[in-house]
Parts: structure tokens; C-alpha cells; sequence
């Protein structure tokens, strides 16, 4: 079972979202253990600038593995104000460690009620488990 962790919010996506406690309005966003693992080795990650908006429901960038490219969904609409570097020449830290290093960019909310929409972890295990069921 992938991991999945009680203090984040999720999307139908399989995104992530965690709450910036020392900067109000500004969430961290990624992609879960479980796509990650359906991505497979992680080969390039290409994400917008610091200074672009981003679109709840919108991709905004991809994750690049052997096996396909898929697109990445912002979860909250508002702007980029931080994209994770290391990815440029690390991208394998999105399979190595989803929920901390292979974070993706930050996000400065323009309406942070829309956090309200997404899924808590057992939500989100429920939905896991209802994709893995196909």
C-alpha cells in the first residue's frame, strides 16, 4: 500500500498539498507515493516559473517517466512563488521521497477555501484503494 499522510490534502490527480506553517496563504504541492509508483523512474519534471499563475484543475507542468509523460494538476489556484530546483538535476527525489525532497513548487492561494474541496487522507485512501480495484 502507498504511503499516505494524515496532515496533507489530496486530488482525484493524486497531488499533494501541504499547508506552509510559516507563510500563511502558501501551500507545497507534489505527487503522491501511489503515482509515483505508477509513474515508474521519474526522468524529468518540467514546472512553470516563480511569478506564473496557476489554475485549480489546470495542468501545469509534467512528470516525465520511461513508461509515459503525464501532466501535473494544480490543486489550488494562485501563484508560483517557489519551483523545487533539485528536480532539474535530481528528478528520481519525486520517487525517492515524494512528500519531502521531490516536493514540486509552492503556491501563494488566491482563495485558500479551495482547500475545502479536496480530499483528506482517508478520503484519499478510499480512492487509492478504488483505483487499484480498477
Amino acid at each position: 500500500m502507498a504511503e499516505i499522510k494524515d496532515d496533507l490534502r489530496y486530488t482525484d490527480d493524486h497531488e499533494w498539498v501541504m499547508v506552509d506553517e510559516d507563510d500563511e496563504g502558501v501551500v507545497w504541492v507534489g505527487v503522491t507515493d501511489y503515482a509515483q509508483g505508477q509513474l515508474g523512474d521519474v526522468v524529468m519534471v518540467e514546472v512553470p516559473s516563480v511569478g506564473d499563475d496557476v489554475v485549480a484543475g489546470d495542468a501545469f507542468g509534467t512528470v516525465e517517466s520511461p513508461k509515459s509523460v503525464s501532466d501535473l494538476f494544480s490543486p489550488v489556484t494562485g501563484e508560483v512563488v517557489a519551483v523545487n530546483e533539485d528536480l532539474d538535476d535530481s528528478p528520481e527525489l519525486v520517487n525517492e521521497a515524494p512528500y519531502t525532497d521531490g516536493w514540486i513548487i509552492k503556491v501563494k492561494m488566491s482563495d485558500p477555501s479551495e482547500l475545502d474541496r479536496l480530499m483528506n487522507a482517508e478520503a484519499y485512501a478510499a480512492h487509492v484503494e478504488k483505483a487499484e480495484q480498477g
